[in-house]
């Protein structure tokens, strides 16, 4: 399984971006995805995920000017990123919760991305 992350780089405050990740692999269900960021010294922080069944759920700093969409068939999840702010400058990462397809993997398993750089300047 590989989480594969494209369209970091640099914008000014109040511009946009967009983040999309894809899931490749042989997955059975992909129960949470979404996207966490994070800057040097500090933890790894939510951003935005969306569950299977459409459930988003967002960290407090970005509700209301990012939004998370995910196409189940296509096994994407994009983050829209609105009204960016220089505190939103981290690296991104896609992360996916997911069962295998697979009589020997059972459960659930975590897996990431490598990051994108996303840089808001004043």
């Amino acid at each position: 399984v590989q989480l594969v992350e494209s369209g970091g780089g640099s914008v000014q405050a109040g511009g946009s971006l967009r983040l999309p990740c894809t899931v490749s692999g042989n997955t059975r269900v992909i129960w949470v995805s979404g996207w966490y960021r994070q800057v040097p010294g500090k933890h790894r922080e939510l951003v935005a995920t969306m569950s299977a069944m459409g459930r988003a759920n967002y960290g407090d700093s970005v509700k209301g000017r990012f939004t998370v969409s995910r196409d189940n068939a296509k096994k994407t999840v994009d983050l829209h990123m609105n009204s960016l702010k220089p505190e939103d400058t981290a690296v991104y990462y896609c992360k996916a919760v997911l069962s295998l397809d697979s009589a020997y993997y059972q459960g659930e398993y975590d897996y990431w991305g490598q990051g994108v750089q996303v840089t808001v300047s004043s």
